[in-house]
């Protein structure tokens, strides 16, 4: 299995071993290790046992995670789709999911994950959206299919590796922790089938908006909330007439010059810093645009996203990397409403 890049050491005591009680209060220390038993987290309590460092709950509508540990033992209102064999790749790269979002394409990634499997997964950030769920909750029970059925690989057999990214940045405070087979870390990196290192994170680090101008961050991501309520409706309509999926958002912004200039120096400086860090190539997503191409001798690879564009990035077997349009995948399965009406 190719090797995984964990953060440093934290300087302050780790808590080790099972973890029994409940958890609250503000972080004072770090967590490290496995957590192995049930995990709850009201309004007040502290560790149980020898530990005493206070471990920040999770925001918003996440008051009790015990049900983490057991969720994969439950059943997913959609079952898996019977398939005669799924495609098998050796790594599979996904981000920018955005659970708790009405723009969430999850009908798109059941699909996608009922038919394809893995050695390695890489979660690459922006998984739960928590930027709205602060503002409005929401969460229909496809979204929870689509956790039932990641934290089902991890039981699997799968290696399952998360590195949250923005808008689910309330999960970094867990860097080093693993949840229910789920492997949580800040960034990673990944070696191929042909001995290529390839740093993996979400690339917010590198957005100057994100980091200096947290409130223009978040006016951009309501007018983006808006594009995508008009990209819903255009999407029912296309389905109304039996039409594939296409994104109004994904080819407004190819359209749009400062967008396709903001994409392109984003690329470079990723690219950049992961050429700095001695390594042969980097992952990422955050912007939305599934991409994969040499920069200044250094391959980047971008997985794209499951609300506008429904893409993940694959490695086959030999180490050759993929990047797959699922849109495209579901409408190659079915007849093409001309056909349709001729029959």
């Amino acid at each position: 299995m190719p090797p995984i890049a964990d953060p440093p050491a934290p300087a302050s005591r780790p808590i080790t071993g099972t973890v029994t009680g409940q958890v609250t209060g503000a972080t004072s220390g770090n967590v490290t290790g496995t957590a192995s038993g049930h995990v709850t987290a009201p309004a007040t309590g502290r560790v149980a046992g020898p530990a005493t460092d206070h471990v920040a709950p999770l925001p918003g509508h996440v008051a009790d995670v015990t049900d983490l540990f057991d969720f994969a033992n439950s059943r997913p209102s959609r079952p898996e789709a019977p398939v005669g064999e799924r495609r098998r790749y050796r790594t599979i790269w996904i981000s920018d999911i955005h659970l708790g979002t009405r723009g969430c394409n999850a009908d798109l990634l059941i699909d996608f994950l009922d038919h394809v499997d893995s050695d390695t997964m890489y979660l690459v950030g922006d998984i739960v959206d928590g930027w709205q769920l602060k503002k409005r909750f929401y969460w229909p029970a496809a979204h929870n299919d689509v956790i039932w059925r990641l934290m089902k690989r991890a039981r699997r057999g799968t290696r399952m590796i998360y590195i949250p990214g923005n808008h689910d940045e309330m999960f970094r405070q867990f860097a080093g922790l693993d949840f229910g087979g789920i492997r949580i870390r800040r960034k990673a990196v990944h070696e191929t089938a042909d001995g290529r290192r390839l740093l993996v994170l979400h690339g917010d680090e590198f957005d100057a908006i994100t980091l200096s101008h947290r409130w223009l961050a978040h006016v951009g991501d309501a007018a983006y909330t808006a594009l995508m309520t008009l990209n819903r409706g255009v999407s029912a309509v296309r389905r109304r007439f039996g039409m594939p999926y296409w994104s109004l958002s994904k080819h407004a912004k190819a359209k749009v010059k400062n967008a396709v200039a903001f994409i392109s120096r984003f690329e470079e400086i990723v690219a950049e810093a992961a050429g700095s860090r001695g390594v042969d190539g980097v992952v990422c997503g955050h912007i939305h645009t599934a991409e994969m191409r040499e920069i200044g001798g250094i391959a980047y690879y971008n997985d794209g996203d499951w609300v506008e564009g429904c893409t993940a990035l694959v490695e086959h077997v030999d180490g050759r990397m993929e990047i797959l349009h699922w849109a495209d995948e579901i409408a190659r399965r079915r007849p093409a409403p001309v056909a349709a009406l001729a029959a």
